[in-house]
């Protein structure tokens, strides 16, 4: 199919200008004449110069980070109070990755057709999810589009920005678990079957030494058993955690655990607040924008509370009460979003509970890896300790009888 830009003349007789898809030029002005449109011009589209701009970039999948800085450039952009579609195009041409590129290209085409913005966008939902469309198109309808694309940019800069810390915080304690892990396995695959022949006629072992003599067998003679189970066993965990009661049961023990289950659970709740706050700063009804940010949480058991908040909601029960009933939110959150209500300033009372909390989500970081590199160097030794010590027993247990 190939896209016709014309012009043609309305039954009232108004000329209107658009573009259309068709097998040949033919078949496009037979298709307009169906409609009663008198075709005055028509000629084939041209690629702009933001699609070939889009064609000649790597495709590549665009990363949470990549959104984030596609959003902030619209904002920016947006702000400077330059017109929408020029907005896109200068998007479409600037933008590194392939994918937002082609989007912001697709976006362009769209809107010069007189769709919004936000429906253009929303064509495109793995790369604008509804938090993002909404929240514009709400922009879009009160005039206030620049303001609720700084806000998107903000939020997701955010998000961005808080799972870089988390994964930076955890880099370390990782590597640590990794090499103690390749520690024990080189122990007890290479070096202690060595030792364990010495003891192999002695059938009076101490126990420690027994214990570190059955698992050299079981990992030495049963590796490839081993192995197909553990991947086995992975795959299945896999396809469990793909279903809802898998993720229910995922998220219920990451919450159950001591330390990281509170620091997880403030993760959780600031970007449902910050989420929140944006949405309804936007414009969108407040329904609605519940129904988003406990999409948007990240965690099944709060999505499933965040169903009952907007179902009270519905029913005429203020929002901070309607939080308070369902017991998750902590109080610090319940307790702004009812001056928010109070005030009519509801998304600035949310901003501020999110800023709290990821003050205190910074903290807990970097407590949670202070605490974690020492318990990892503790049990890593105390193995060491129990291989020298279940070498040495036996020795020691010898020089006794030859005495």
């Amino acid at each position: 199919m190939t896209t016709f830009v014309y012009k043609a003349l309305e039954p009232s007789g108004r000329s209107k200008e658009g573009r259309i898809e068709a097998a040949d030029e033919q078949a496009a002005i037979q298709s307009l004449a169906a409609e009663g449109r008198f075709v005055t011009e028509i000629r084939e589209e041209k690629a702009s110069p933001t699609a070939q701009a889009a064609g000649d970039k790597k495709g590549g999948n665009a990363s949470k980070a990549d959104v984030a800085l596609f959003m902030r450039r619209m904002a920016d952009l947006a702000g400077a109070g330059l017109p929408l579609d020029r907005v896109l195009q200068i998007l479409g041409e600037q933008t590194e990755n392939g994918k937002l590129s082609q989007a912001a290209a697709d976006a362009l085409s769209e809107v010069r057709g007189g769709l919004p913005v936000s429906d253009a966008l929303a064509k495109n939902p793995k790369l604008f999810p509804p938090v993002i469309t909404l929240s514009l198109a709400a922009g879009e309808a009160s005039g206030r589009f620049g303001e609720s694309a700084e806000k998107l940019a903000d939020l997701l800069e955010n998000d961005v920005a808080r799972r870089s810390q988390v994964v930076s915080a955890l880099v370390y304690p990782g590597v640590l678990t990794a090499t103690s892990l390749m520690v024990v396995v080189f122990l007890l695959t290479f070096v202690v079957p060595r030792l364990s022949t010495a003891f192999a006629d002695n059938a009076d072992l101490p126990a420690p030494t027994r214990i570190l003599m059955s698992a050299t067998d079981v990992l030495t003679n049963n590796w490839l058993a081993l192995l197909i189970g553990l991947g086995v066993g992975l795959v299945l965990l896999r396809g469990f955690l793909a279903t809802e009661a898998g993720q229910i049961a995922r998220d219920r023990f990451i919450l159950g655990l001591p330390i990281f289950g509170p620091l997880q659970q403030k993760i959780i709740v600031s970007r449902y607040a910050r989420v929140l706050g944006t949405l309804v700063f936007g414009g969108v009804p407040i329904l609605e924008a519940l129904h988003l940010a406990g999409l948007a949480g990240g965690s099944k058991i709060f999505e499933a509370k965040s169903r009952d908040v907007e179902a009270e909601v519905r029913e005429g029960v203020s929002i901070a009460q309607a939080m308070k009933d369902t017991g998750v939110f902590p109080p610090v959150l319940t307790h702004m979003v009812a001056i928010g209500e109070e005030t009519g300033d509801l998304p600035r009372m949310l901003g501020r509970v999110s800023n709290t909390l990821d003050f205190e989500v910074e903290t807990g970081l970097r407590r949670l890896t202070s605490l974690l590199e020492p318990i990892i160097i503790l049990a890593m030794g105390g193995f060491v300790a129990f291989v020298v010590l279940s070498v040495m027993l036996p020795i020691f247990q010898a020089q006794e009888m030859v005495r």
